[in-house]
């Protein structure tokens, strides 16, 4: 904990005395304003000339379930380093931290050690869970050529499947190799080869497949640990962009991801997008064959699961309207609910409240929530506006309410979210509400359960620098 706070100390003086962290590492020259030279001819250099930014965050939530109620305070954030480029050469690294304080005697841990307590103690609120902790969540070297970029180390990245959800606290990031290729200036290929996760409530990267899978990673693949091996295909132009992504972990599963989006701009003040995704899941190998049987954790069901989603968006001037619609598809012989691996979230329908932000927690990838159930259908409406227009800058607010229904809930879902924004040059302060009646969840064997009134409040102030 010590060490905790004199990281954090170390990222609140790095933000606001200039002079200290110049002195350390780049000798008088101000990284804020670095541009890295095209040539770096010297070590000196390739560290001098790189550049330095992050951000201190607060972040208080508080939690109630129909009698029963948390919250908790927290304060970090993310100091992030890189070189500059030498011989197409540079490192980078990220070091994180989070800091719970005036914890109540039943702690909500979702800003702090909530996976680290779910994977060594089996509770998402026991002592590990209320642990505060300091990681370092980026370390990476990177080698650029031409249109060709290399990656290794740690690294944080936002796919449909694998994703930094950086809503909360700290951010989750992978391990494993990354090659890119820009064939063109419109499209870029790419492929990675990934072995272990960090979730964003924990400091240790574990296994990538054992993450997923937790207790049962040998039960259903055969083997104690596995690998994923992605691929994607990316063209983008001004009106148009179209991505596939394919997921791959032998003896576990196969994910395919398909998203097009088309953008018309009718005036400078008026512009429409339409957007369209399509996704499917299946598992494959040993998993295949060990969750067909009899008394497998999804009840001998192997994965089979396919979604669909439409988006139309049109902003006016300051203003915002988002209408949503998706589909998961019910097969009752299949595990039919998506797998939300790794801090993914790919529908539409999203909302701050059903997004899965638990089921990539250690051990919960075949559970789901929400809109994420086989035969769930969700249709989500939301409204943001901001107010510069009125000569009072810097506020937003935002509405969304997302209803889903499935023939397998008691009661349909609805959730209401609200949301008020005040920014200022680098300073972000955010008051969130949320209510949602049947919050809906599915275990890994398909069993249905249901909190009647869920309530949560957020109140979050983020610093970059």
């Amino acid at each position: 904990m010590k060490n905790a706070w004199f990281a954090l100390l170390f990222l609140v003086s790095t933000s606001f005395a200039e002079d200290t962290y110049k002195a350390w590492f780049i000798d008088g020259k101000d990284l804020h304003k670095n541009k890295p030279k095209t040539h770096i001819d010297s070590l000196n250099d390739w560290f001098g000339e790189g550049s330095v930014h992050g951000n201190i965050r607060y972040y208080y939530i508080e939690t109630k379930k129909e009698s029963s109620s948390a919250h908790s305070n927290a304060i970090g954030g993310q100091l992030t380093y890189n070189t500059a480029h030498w011989n197409g050469f540079s490192l980078g690294s990220t070091f994180m931290t989070t800091n719970g304080f005036a914890l109540p005697s039943k702690v909500d841990t979702s800003t702090i050690g909530r996976d680290n307590g779910v994977r060594l103690e089996g509770s998402s609120g026991g002592e590990i869970a209320q642990d505060s902790f300091s990681a370092l969540g980026e370390a990476y070297i990177e080698y650029n050529y031409k249109d060709l970029e290399f990656l290794y180390g740690r690294k944080v990245i936002k796919t449909p499947l694998i994703h930094a959800k950086d809503v909360r606290m700290l951010t989750s990031a992978v391990q494993g190799g990354f090659f890119d290729y820009h064939v063109s200036e419109n499209f870029r290929f790419g492929t990675s080869y990934l072995t272990h996760f960090k979730q964003r409530t924990s400091d240790r990267f574990i296994n990538i497949v054992e993450h997923a899978l937790g207790d049962d990673t040998e039960a259903i693949t055969g083997a104690m640990s596995g690998e994923v091996i992605t691929l994607n295909l990316n063209y983008t132009n001004d009106l148009l962009s179209v991505n596939a992504y394919n997921y791959y972990a032998q003896d576990f599963l196969n994910a395919l991801y398909l998203e097009t989006n088309y953008k018309l701009n009718v005036s400078s003040e008026l512009n429409y997008n339409l957007s369209a995704q399509y996704m499917n899941q299946m598992s494959i190998g040993n998993a295949d064959t060990n969750l067909a049987q009899v008394g497998s954790v999804t009840g001998g069901k192997e994965i089979s699961s396919n979604l669909v989603g439409l988006k139309a968006k049109a902003n006016y001037k300051e203003s915002s309207f988002t209408l949503a619609y998706s589909k998961v598809f019910k097969s009752d012989s299949k595990h039919d609910s998506v797998v939300t691996l790794w801090d993914g979230t790919p529908l539409y329908t999203n909302t701050i409240t059903s997004n899965n932000l638990f089921t990539s927690n250690y051990g919960k990838a075949l559970t789901a929530d929400s809109v994420y159930i086989g035969g769930s259908s969700g249709v989500k409406l939301a409204y943001s506006q901001k107010y510069d227009f009125t000569g009072i800058k810097g506020f937003t607010t935002s509405l969304s309410y997302l209803y889903t229904e499935n023939s397998r809930f008691a009661h349909n879902q609805k959730d209401y979210n609200a949301v008020i924004g005040y920014t200022k040059d680098t300073l972000q302060l955010l008051l969130k509400g949320i209510y949602v009646q049947n919050n809906t969840s599915a275990s890994e064997d398909g069993t249905i359960s249901s909190v009647e009134r869920f309530r949560q409040l957020r109140v979050i102030a983020n610093y970059k620098f």
